[in-house]
């Protein structure tokens, strides 16, 4: 009886094992088509309609019906618009995950919890109309600008990814050992210095991933963005000026782009770019990681 019993648990082991490797097989395949798809896509216009990638990376002219590729200006818009975002919520977003985890009492953080994961889920249409009707004209009295631009998307983009940040960071530090906490008091750290020392570090994974997570919800955001970004196509001066970021150009433009047409190769090389931007920026943030540990 313990033996049939031994061969039914190994048989169903082996059936799911093999289930996992097949979903597992199946991801890696489909996203490997997509990168494939994409790189093919993408390059077309420098290999088929001969654009110069100098052109398309630098140039600040652009204008698809006339064969004017030059994606400058979507570029810095989109670099400008994510880095101001990680830069104000990524800590923001990783010193509330602290109170919440460290400081706060019980009650809040247990009440505050699901209100910040039902956040997580809101339309970003939602926060561009936001930011469209309240942020924009704001900005606007204050600067005596238009309001629209990289400030107010930058803005729009902080408040966006700060519930994913403070959720996930808050689950990384409450899955630090209790020991290490009472080891630090112990060894008589306050309890700053047992955050700033101790926990920090030993959640720095985790909290790399909610920062890489943010950076994937900022540097393609599309509606939101493009609300109150003001879809300028030139390289802006000032992070008050309108400008326009590669999500929303692609956007806009994709209804005009006829099938294989220059145009639209310029359409894939912009997302195939905006891919590589993004495994870019997370890269930079692994290998900067591993260099403070």
């Amino acid at each position: 009886m313990v033996g049939v019993r031994a061969n039914k648990a190994h048989r169903d082991e082996r059936i799911a094992l093999a289930v996992l490797m097949s979903c597992s097989g199946i991801f890696i395949v489909a996203i490997a088509a997509i990168l494939g798809y994409l790189a093919y896509s993408g390059t077309r216009l420098f290999f088929h309609d001969h654009v110069s990638p100098f052109t398309f990376l630098f140039s600040g002219d652009w204008d698809g019906l006339a064969g004017k590729f030059g994606a400058g200006p979507f570029i810095v818009g989109s670099l400008v618009a994510t880095g101001f975002a990680i830069l104000i919520g990524g800590p923001l977003g990783v010193a509330i995950g602290v109170f919440f985890s460290e400081l706060a009492p019980k009650r809040v953080a247990t009440a505050m919890k699901p209100a910040i994961e039902v956040l997580v889920g809101i339309p970003s249409v939602v926060y561009g109309w936001l930011g469209l009707t309240l942020l924009v004209p704001l900005i606007g009295r204050v600067f005596h600008t238009g309001g629209d631009g990289l400030f107010a998307a930058g803005i729009v983009l902080s408040i966006m990814i700060l519930p994913t940040v403070i959720s996930l960071s808050e689950d990384a530090l409450r899955v630090v050992p209790t020991s290490l906490r009472e080891g630090s008091a112990a060894l008589g750290a306050t309890r700053w210095e047992t955050i700033s020392r101790v926990l920090l570090p030993s959640a720095s994974s985790g909290l790399a991933v909610a920062v890489i997570l943010g950076i994937a919800r900022a540097i393609g955001e599309t509606l939101a963005v493009q609300l109150v970004l003001g879809n300028a196509a030139v390289i802006p001066t000032s992070v008050l000026h309108p400008a326009s970021a590669l999500p929303s150009e692609i956007v806009m433009d994709m209804g005009d782009a006829p099938d294989g047409s220059a145009f639209q190769h310029a359409m894939f090389s912009m997302a195939f770019l905006l891919l590589l931007i993004a495994m870019g920026l997370i890269v930079l943030i692994r290998l900067a990681l591993r260099k403070r540990s």
